[in-house]
């Protein structure tokens, strides 16, 4: 029991002190902190506390499912010319959720489908289950349709994409700590804390970003009437182009992409050097840079078009071969436009087009009040608490405040350490860490007081209340340490900031109830050698 040397002594008082050091930055106003403080780690308060903005985006599914079959419809094209040997096929068509197409040759069906089967997984996906249905009619159409089983593999794949590149445009922003989760199959829920205008959050999110550069076809341009109607000619789509010097928001591009956002190893927003206009400098990967050096070079003197997200920015001439691995997109962009571009385009581009289906926005005078709120509750709490340990126990229940005022500062430097994020049911789980850290202490000092009803000696009594009391603390606390890490895994938003907070409450408290008032009554016994104590 009196077993404390001066270096365990010294050791729990200099990690004390470190820990409460790191709770001053949040606990210094502002206003009031100097520069060097102010760039210290605080604690982050979540969107119920610091304000910001709160979306609710909902997968597009069924235009995932026509760019899956799309997908297919270029894939087939490719296999059925590639191979050998070839396969010339016809009358292709991605109408009415499936893919027709027809083998020109019948007695190449069953090497086309064998073509298919290898393309398509064999016709089975990660889970076992076929992902296109595949059947041939009047001896040589085939028709591919996309089963419900590989429609839902592909959006829970896509979903899962687009978290994370919703997540890696957020964090573009600077903003802290947001919270970003999805919700049941083809949802995702954003909460930015800080950020009021929820404009460019909206902006940068809705921007599915995705770039492809297409050449255009000069031929089935000149049939303007026909590009008016959308008569896309044979091999050709026709694309928005709301720049488009002639006049028609119009163009016909070739249908094969010679190039796309997946090749982009980094974009920035820069400034064109001879008019000053913002623009975005594109970096390609070693791949993308050799590809767009050889499509410039055998292309020289015709246009490519830009196209982000199905609609053209711009298309200029290729008026020489662009070497290097780098490129510009001009467009009427301000600064803020230009940058937003850059982030989606670094990020990375949507596999799925989400749309916000709730939003709204939580003003910061709400958090305020939640935060007085709260402070208030915890001065009322630990002062009851204190003022019951002190009436009760005496010394031992002013060892045990000592213990619950340094518990308070050592949670708030915890969490500060670890970049936390403070919510309004963290307060409440910190409320109720402050009116149990007492309990370890309450349980020591009866069995310290059984003791002295027995006879023990003053030295006695307390290793023995230490010592048998640690047992009961022990299982009781990992008990409710098991509950609060499975709040913690399986929960999300309130439920976690709840978790994260009691757990940390859970060990500090143990610490100082335990072992820092150990210590002080061990430091006490051995000055004072007291033949009775009150307790």
């Amino acid at each position: 029991m009196l077993d404390f040397p001066r270096w365990k002594v010294w050791s729990i008082w200099a990690l004390l002190a470190a820990l409460c050091a790191l709770a001053i930055p949040s606990l210094v106003p502002e206003r009031y902190s100097p520069s060097w403080l102010a760039n210290a780690r605080h604690i982050n308060l979540g969107l119920d506390l610091a304000g910001g903005s709160y979306l609710l985006l909902e997968a597009d599914v069924n235009d995932l499912a026509a760019t899956r079959i799309e997908s297919m419809r270029d894939q087939v094209q490719t296999e059925m010319r590639r191979g050998n040997p070839r396969i010339a096929i016809g009358d292709i068509s991605t109408r009415d959720g499936q893919l027709t197409f027809m083998v020109r040759d019948s007695t190449q069906v069953d090497a086309a489908r064998e073509r298919l089967l290898g393309i398509t997984g064999s016709g089975a996906g990660m889970t076992g289950q076929r992902e296109w249905d595949i059947q041939v009619v009047d001896g040589s159409r085939f028709v591919l349709r996309p089963t419900q089983a590989g429609l839902k593999q592909a959006v829970n794949t896509a979903m899962n994409d687009a978290t994370e590149v919703v997540r890696r445009r957020i964090d573009a922003l600077g903003t802290r700590e947001p919270t970003i989760l999805r919700q049941g199959d083809d949802r995702i829920l954003v909460q930015v804390p800080g950020l009021e205008d929820p404009k460019a959050l909206k902006a940068l999110i809705g921007t599915t970003a995705k770039l492809e550069f297409k050449l255009v076809d000069e031929v089935g341009n000149q049939d303007t009437a026909a590009i008016a109607r959308r008569q896309a000619p044979i091999g050709s789509v026709i694309l928005p182009y709301p720049t488009n010097p002639s006049g028609i928001p119009l163009i016909a591009l070739k249908r094969q992409t010679i190039l796309s956002g997946e090749q982009i190893a980094d974009a920035q927003q820069t400034f064109d050097p001879q008019t000053n206009a913002p623009q975005v400098a594109l970096t390609f990967n070693g791949p993308g840079g050799a590809r767009f050096a050889r499509v410039t070079q055998e292309n020289a003197g015709k246009r490519f078009a830009i196209i982000l997200d199905n609609s053209v920015i711009s298309a200029p001439s290729i008026n020489e071969p662009i070497l290097g691995g780098r490129a510009s997109i001009f467009g009427s962009f301000t600064v803020e436009s230009a940058n937003q571009l850059a982030i989606a385009l670094r990020s990375g581009s949507l596999s799925v087009n989400l749309k916000i289906i709730e939003e709204s926005t939580v003003g910061p005078e709400l958090g305020a009040d939640s935060i007085r709120a709260g402070i208030l509750a915890s001065a009322v709490a630990v002062a009851l608490v204190v003022a019951f340990m002190f009436v009760t126990y005496g010394r031992f229940g002013a060892y045990a405040n000592l213990a619950v005022v340094i518990n308070v500062f050592v949670i708030l430097g915890v969490l500060s350490f670890l970049g936390g994020t403070l919510t309004l049911p963290g307060i409440a789980g910190f409320i109720l860490t402050i009116g149990t850290a007492v309990d370890c202490n309450v349980l020591i000092n009866e069995r310290i007081r059984e003791e002295r009803h027995r006879g023990r000696s003053v030295v006695q009594a307390v290793e023995l209340g230490y010592k048998e009391a640690s047992r009961t603390i022990f299982e009781a606390n990992v008990t409710h340490a098991i509950s609060g890490f499975i709040m913690l895994v399986l929960g999300s938003g309130p439920v976690k900031g709840f978790a994260v907070v009691l757990l940390i409450g859970i060990a500090t408290s143990v610490f100082t109830a335990v072992t820092f008032t150990r210590m002080l009554t061990a430091l006490w016994i051995r000055r004072t050698k007291p033949k009775t104590i009150n307790i």
